[in-house]
């Protein structure tokens, strides 16, 4: 059967006309064989008839005359009567036997090469009619040879002759035929292309009817595709329009969140920085407790201004993940110290599932993404807990935050992930901790850098499930887990900054006051400077440059921070190697953070919270004499 679709296949590829000449030549190839090999057959066997007739009238011949000489037993007379017989056309062996089979006389030709032949037999019947011997004759075949090769040239002449004259009158037919068909076939290539396409009208009648079709239907498509030309161009420029009012309206928001998000931080961080200077050596419970409600509000706007800030740094797109392999538990523990008093404050049970998988992860954005879960599962849990695990899922890891809260209604759940995009709250718990919608846009934007996926599944009144797919990782010797970004140890842990000298740098004055108590209170020499040429001014008259340089990234005038630290840098006697440097800013536009990622200075978003300034600050001065040395 294979070769029946072979020849099928082979069929298909062949163009219209030699398709038709190829139907014209099979049933004039078949007729033809046909009858020839009928007129043939019947030639040859006229012609081997003929031989056999002519080898029996040599046969009768031999055996009258031999009779007589049989009777007489004259051998000599039945050998000439025998070789008289071979000299006759074809014959080529001539025997006379007696009745009981001996062999009185042979003759065989010598004159000609023997070949395959036709032996006839002849009685030989004496006087009172009874048989006294035989004559065999054998003629040779070679006249039937040469009509069948005779015949099978005349065969193969004819049939040549006849295929090439129906093959030109196929192909006649067939260019006549097809000629109009491909010249269809070229205009419908044009008008595919987008060109005017026209065929003349000529031929058979059914080809005019198409060739008429055809050019009714290019016009209309014609027609159609200039109409559908100017409406693909009105909605081109209307869509270009609504791009560009898009990008103006985006460019104003990052614009607007940028300006208000700095000028919010500002203050926010005097604040934070105050607050903390109040409670220094306070032992009043009441104005503890006061303290403690400013330092709640304080937190409360820390998350706000925390949510648009790491928005704005994966626009900048100054975030690359740093993979690693680590324990999960490790990860799994942090995220119970960070949660789990905030859990028990609202009566809620934060449980966290033990755990020896590893994965193959960045610690830092993993980290955020599952205190981003969590934190939004605890905002919207009014009674019960959450449940944080992980389970092995073929070659990956599948990490689970599911809380018993107050879930999401279906037609909400595609758009949860989307920026201010916030489900309406319900309850007292909903409207006091209520966001900016920001947060699961943001685990939604880290898990794709980290190149996998966040699924969510909820029901309301019953809670939320969201998943977390990473890659799976080896168990390796126990290592120090990767450092989370803003946790470590207790400030009480944290070395005194006595005689550290720190000079201090930012336009509002509130800050630098704020900053003041703080780092006098850690017992470091404090200098403040506004502007540049504050700075540059104090670096003329101290005998020796600050340990650590603490500066705002955007000063008055339009001044940098960090081209303020380059000048110091420039000074005769300004700061060098061993001067550690760090920048607080309240900076969120994506271009400056992309200017801080670049510079390599380390860098603080305000508000920042005194323990991680007193982190950052020993950090940095480890770093320093620890190059230093």
């Amino acid at each position: 059967m294979n070769w029946h679709f072979r020849a099928l296949r082979l069929l298909v590829r062949l163009t219209l006309a030699q398709q038709l000449v190829l139907l014209a030549l099979l049933p004039a190839t078949v007729a033809t064989l046909a009858a020839i090999a009928v007129l043939t057959r019947q030639h040859l066997a006229s012609v081997t008839e003929l031989m056999r007739a002519n080898a029996q009238t040599v046969a009768l011949q031999v055996a009258t005359v031999a009779q007589t000489q049989l009777q007489h037993m004259d051998r000599r007379a039945l050998q000439r009567t025998a070789q008289s017989g071979s000299y006759q056309p074809h014959v080529q062996q001539v025997q006379i036997w007696s009745e009981d089979g001996e062999i009185l006389a042979n003759s065989e030709t010598v004159d000609r090469e023997r070949s395959e032949g036709l032996q006839m037999v002849a009685p030989i019947v004496g006087d009172d009619g009874k048989h006294i011997g035989k004559v065999m004759v054998e003629i040779s075949l070679d006249a039937v040879e040469r009509a069948k090769r005779s015949v099978w040239f005349n065969v193969l002449l004819v049939l040549a002759a006849s295929l090439v004259g129906v093959g030109l009158a196929g192909w006649w037919a067939a260019r006549r035929i097809s000629a109009p068909i491909r010249t269809l076939g070229e205009a419908v290539d044009r008008l595919g292309a987008g060109e005017e396409a026209q065929v003349a009208v000529e031929g058979t009648a059914e080809v005019r009817r198409l060739q008429h079709g055809f050019n009714e239907a290019a016009r209309a498509l014609s027609e159609s595709r200039g109409e559908l030309e100017n409406r693909i161009a009105h909605a081109t420029a209307q869509l270009a329009s609504k791009n560009q009012q898009l990008e103006v309206a985006s460019q104003a928001k990052t614009r607007l969140l940028a300006a208000a998000s700095h000028d919010l931080r500002q203050p926010l961080h005097a604040l934070t920085l105050f607050s903390d200077g109040l409670a220094n050596g306070e032992t009043d419970p009441v104005r503890l407790q006061r303290i403690g409600h400013i330092r709640e509000c304080v937190d409360s706007l820390d998350r706000l201004f925390t949510e648009l800030l790491n928005l704005s740094q994966l626009d900048a797109g100054v975030l690359q993940p740093q993979w690693a392999d680590f324990a999960l538990d490790h990860l799994f523990d942090e995220i119970s110290r960070n949660f789990r008093s905030v859990a028990e404050q609202q009566n809620l049970r934060l449980v966290v599932r033990k755990t020896e998988l590893w994965v193959r992860s960045d610690y830092v954005m993993l980290s955020r993404i599952l205190n981003n879960l969590v934190s939004n599962s605890l905002r919207h849990t009014t009674e019960g807990g959450v449940l944080i695990g992980a389970r092995r899922r073929g070659r990956g890891v599948r990490i689970d935050v599911i809380d018993t809260g107050i879930g999401i209604p279906a037609h909400h759940q595609s758009r949860v992930f989307e920026e201010f995009y916030q489900v309406e709250p319900h309850g007292r718990q909903g409207r006091d901790a209520r966001g900016m919608g920001l947060g699961l846009a943001t685990v939604q934007r880290l898990a794709a850098l980290l190149n996998t996926r966040v699924e969510l599944s909820s029901q309301p009144r019953k809670g939320t499930c969201v998943r977390v797919l990473v890659r799976a990782a080896e168990p390796m010797a126990a290592i120090p887990s990767p450092a989370a970004p803003e946790h470590g140890a207790a400030a009480e842990d944290e070395p005194s900054l006595r005689n550290v000298r720190v000079l201090v740098i930012d336009d509002e004055r509130t800050i630098l006051e704020g900053l003041q108590v703080v780092l006098s209170n850690w017992g470091a020499e404090v200098m403040a400077a506004q502007t540049r040429n504050e700075a540059l001014a104090l670096a003329d008259e101290w005998d020796r440059p600050p340990d650590l340089v603490v500066s705002d990234l955007l000063l008055q005038g339009g001044d940098n921070g960090l081209d303020v630290l380059a000048a110091l840098e420039r000074h005769p006697r300004g700061i060098g190697e061993a001067t550690a440097r760090l920048l607080v800013t309240g900076e969120t536009k994506p271009d400056r953070l992309r200017e801080v990622a670049n510079s390599g200075v380390a860098v603080l978003y305000k508000p920042v919270s005194p323990k991680l300034l007193r982190q950052a600050i020993n950090a940095q001065l480890a770093t320093v004499r620890q190059a230093v040395l």
